[in-house]
């Protein structure tokens, strides 16, 4: 395993165990998002490959100092990488190189060479992202329960308006050329929103004696959204792995059909049926089991109409109101919308069930590579000790 994927499994298992959960912006999924960012503006730069690897580097460690605090949190993201590569026998001075990286990742530093405007573009990048708003409300949701500041909707998108017209460019021209349209049009969509909010205002003083419902918590929306987010980021990357063991499998078992089994008809061969038999078994193995981890698994249950008035079914799921008329599900969805508590009550619902699935799904997922890295070392094995035998 080279240092790259070490250091991507260690920060992984760093923020799964250290890291609070309150950090709903500066976690695991931003940092794998950097290091795909730099690697994207890369393929589009000249980048000698030593360099490539000490920037990867210190975009997996630029927010590992949140473990301890979020003060000064890049001087100790540097020492925990120091420890790092210090197991890892690198000299000082590239752990220096790759040190002055993560300094390099400070909001307030202005970048002096081609790495280093990398690494400001890549930690940037989400200003040009489509789901710019839902990560900027977990960064919002982040400073408050951890204390920073609290924002009000007009603050927060007067801040982040202020901040990405007069105080961040993209230094990289990759960056210039492809994200700052991108990052134009959040600008714009970020406008749009100061207007809304001031005719809001005016409807507000036109309407001040009419009674409305009481509004949401926007702290608790953000959590909700945020959440569901970072599950749905999580289905994803537990898919992509098992497409990768699934693709894998498939090639070895492919190979070994057309190239290995038609040879193992002849006697001189005869040593080798076992330790193909068990390569091909466990690719096999681990091929259903990757298929099991990425197999929808879906309830479909069967309620009454008297269910649905007594709001024990939960109308955001598919597999509940499926098989309802529409004009009941538009009855049940207007009773839903006017109901605050019925609208959270359902989503918290949402919220478990997908939890329980990605439970399942990373279980599966971790059961699969154990077969997978346990059948490859007992195939190697029996085909030394076939070969040994002769």
């Amino acid at each position: 395993m080279d240092i790259l994927h070490k250091a991507k499994d260690y920060v992984e298992s760093l923020f799964k165990d250290k890291l609070s959960s309150v950090y709903f912006y500066h976690n695991f999924i931003h940092t794998t998002y950097t290091v795909n960012k730099a690697e994207e503006i890369m393929k589009n730069t000249p980048v000698s490959k030593e360099d490539q690897e000490k920037l990867l580097l210190a975009l997996w460690f630029h927010d590992t100092g949140y473990i301890e605090c979020a003060q000064n949190h890049e001087e100790r993201g540097i020492e925990i990488l120091k420890k790092f590569l210090q197991n890892e026998n690198y000299p000082e001075n590239y752990i220096n190189d790759v040190s002055k990286l993560i300094l390099a990742t400070k909001i307030d530093y202005k970048p002096e060479n081609l790495l280093e405007k990398i690494a400001k573009d890549a930690d940037c990048s989400h200003f040009a992202s489509h789901d710019y708003n839902d990560i900027s409300d977990g960064l919002r949701k982040e400073w408050e329960l951890t204390n920073v500041k609290y924002f009000s909707n007009d603050e927060w998108n007067a801040v982040n308006l202020d901040f990405m017209k007069n105080k961040h460019t993209y230094y990289t021209d990759y960056a210039k050329e492809n994200w700052e349209p991108l990052k134009k049009k959040n600008i714009r969509k970020i406008e749009k929103k100061l207007e809304k909010e001031e005719e809001k205002k005016e409807e507000k003083k036109e309407n001040q004696d009419n009674k409305k419902d009481p509004k949401s918590d926007r702290s608790v929306d953000t959590l909700f959204r945020v959440t569901l987010n970072n599950h749905t980021r999580l289905s994803d990357i537990a898919d992509s792995k098992a497409n990768i063991l699934l693709s894998v499998n498939a090639i070895i078992i492919s190979v070994c059909l057309s190239v290995l089994v038609p040879k193992l008809d002849t006697p001189k061969n005869a040593h080798l049926i076992i330790p193909s038999f068990l390569l091909l078994l466990s690719s096999v193995l681990t091929i259903i089991f990757a298929i099991l981890s990425t197999k929808p698994n879906v309830t479909k249950t069967k309620f009454t109409r008297q269910d649905v008035a007594d709001r024990k079914v939960n109308l955001l799921f598919f597999g509940n109101f499926h098989q309802m008329l529409f004009d009941d599900y538009n009855n049940a969805m207007r009773d839903l919308i006017k109901d605050r508590d019925y609208i959270y009550d359902s989503m918290v619902k949402d919220l478990y069930y997908l939890g329980k699935v990605l439970d399942r799904k990373y279980r599966l997922l971790s059961l699969t590579y154990k077969i997978f890295m346990a059948g490859i070392i007992i195939s190697v094995l029996s085909f030394g000790y076939a070969f040994l035998k002769l």
